[in-house]
């Protein structure tokens, strides 16, 4: 193959100063080079981005605090980046920097490319049916890419309005240009196409093809639990409940699948739960990615989980009126550490102590699925069943759980917040859960759009004098801004 076939949008800036000729005419990836159905199923390991979101979600949301001024262990572009995040300003330091909004952007159009380049060879053999479950893998892959996209770097959809606001383009085909054109399209337009891949690809996924890598790829469960997701902020409630469903069969199943904090976890030291969290192993993990990324570290940064919000997220009352079985970990107050990351280092030579450090992302979990279903159930207005889901959820993350003592009801909501309706109580208390479960997980943010939730942020002085910045639901900042190297490619930038 003479040109290069998957460098797409801002991503294809990274050449800049290159000669573009003898860029072109090199393959970066022999798995590129296709002509067999071993070497389709190895490019679609790259069909998931291979950068992580958190960095900027979790330190954007109220989930970051500031724990006062000091030198900072982090390098210095990571530190910009989060900090950036933390006061919601556009970072456009380069699209090298990992865990910056350029960096996902950029490398979740490659994994897009990667998928448009499989699915052009597929569609070339028709004939081939082997083919089928690695054809449904790049469409989940492309949709839950442009799911991510659009989520981050345009507006939330919102039900039944007509969302028509500028959306990021739907990518189909694999990139030959080097300077390609292309439109933002709306918002109701990426959700249609997403999900058009969507209702095509999982029909097709064939978990016998992943062998002993299935949680690296959209297997049923995954893919269930990305369509769950997506419906859920498309706000079809009986689908969430038909994909969830799929998966957590029934109440005993689904506890099987939830993460052991009061159980398995609870003896474990931080190391011990680093090590565990992110293993493929754990049943409550479903598709997990890999990123470049130092968020492994980040407990050594002056903005995010602290000493404020572990003693009242985390460790402090919450409904049940149990404890949370959460491990938030003090290193020098007020520096805390969720202790959910372990980072991976690669050394370039062995023995170097160069090199690039990584971290596992648990993309999709049955943790989130069975909130995203007691969300819809409340919704629809099946109290009952939101219950059972949440109550299931409980009574795996309180310590000495005990059904009578700390099992909630529409009573116990009411009286707990204040709130009398019951829909409105429900899902301020799955809202709740979700804040506490997925803190460091960067989750927290996708809540804070769908339900138009203002952040508050403090601020601290040298002298420890507090102030308070809010982002306001019709805040412009809401949206992460574009690559700036994305106008040369026809589009648009947020508005600020």
């Amino acid at each position: 193959m003479k040109t290069l076939k998957y460098y797409i949008l801002a991503a294809v800036m990274i050449i800049a100063g290159t000669s573009c000729k003898k860029f072109l005419e090199t393959s970066p990836d022999l798995r590129t080079q296709l002509n067999s159905k071993e070497k389709v199923a190895q490019l679609l390991v790259s069909a998931y981005p291979k950068a992580e979101y958190l960095s900027f979600t979790e330190n954007s949301s109220d989930n970051a605090e500031d724990k006062g001024p000091r030198t900072d262990y982090s390098p210095v572009s990571t530190e910009l980046s989060w900090t950036s995040a933390y006061f919601w300003r556009d970072f456009q330091n380069g699209v090298e920097i990992s865990g910056s909004t350029d960096d996902y952007w950029n490398k979740t159009y490659l994994a897009i490319a990667a998928a448009n380049t499989a699915l052009q060879y597929i569609d070339k053999h028709p004939g081939e049916t082997d083919l089928l479950p690695y054809k449904g893998e790049a469409l989940m892959a492309r949709a839950y890419a442009h799911f991510m996209l659009v989520s981050l770097y345009a507006k939330v959809y919102k039900p039944g309005q007509a969302n028509d606001s500028p959306g990021v383009p739907f990518v189909t085909d694999p990139e030959i240009e080097v300077s390609p054109q292309y439109k933002r399209g709306t918002v109701a337009e990426v959700y249609a196409k997403i999900e058009r891949d969507l209702t095509e690809g999982l029909p097709l996924i064939n978990n016998s093809v992943y062998k002993t890598a299935q949680k690296y790829h959209f297997s049923l469960n995954s893919a269930n639990a990305f369509a769950a997701r997506f419906y859920l902020f498309k706000g079809n409630y009986d689908k969430v409940i038909e994909h969830s469903g799929k998966v957590l069969l029934d109440n005993a199943q689904a506890k099987g699948m939830l993460r052991p904090w009061n159980s398995t976890y609870l003896p474990y030291i931080a190391a011990a739960l680093r090590t565990a969290f992110t293993q493929s192993s754990q049943n409550s993990n479903l598709l997990m990615g890999e990123a470049n990324s130092i968020w492994g570290r980040n407990f050594y940064i002056r903005y995010g989980l602290g000493k404020v919000i572990s003693n009242t997220i985390l460790l402090g009352p919450n409904i049940t009126g149990g404890n949370y079985s959460y491990k938030p970990t003090p290193y020098v107050e007020p520096y805390y550490d969720s202790c959910k990351f372990s980072e991976l280092f690669f050394e370039s030579k062995i023995g170097s102590g160069f090199g690039q450090p990584y971290i596992m992302v648990p993309l999709l979990t049955s943790d989130e699925l069975i909130m995203n279903r007691a969300e819809a159930y409340a919704s629809k207005n099946q109290y009952d069943l939101a219950l059972q889901d949440i109550n299931t959820f409980l009574s795996t993350r309180i310590t000495n759980y005990n059904s009578s003592t700390h099992g909630i009801n529409l009573e116990k909501i009411s009286a707990y917040y204040g709130i009398t309706d019951p829909k409105a109580g429900l899902i301020k208390t799955i809202l709740d859960l979700k804040r506490a479960e997925f803190i460091s997980e960067g989750l927290r943010w996708f809540d804070i759009i769908r339900h138009d939730l203002t952040v508050k942020h403090s601020v601290l002085d040298e002298n420890g004098a507090s102030t308070t910045i809010e982002l306001k639901a019709d805040d412009p900042r809401r949206v992460f801004q574009l690559p700036i190297p994305a106008t040369k490619a026809g589009l648009t930038l947020n508005p600020r």
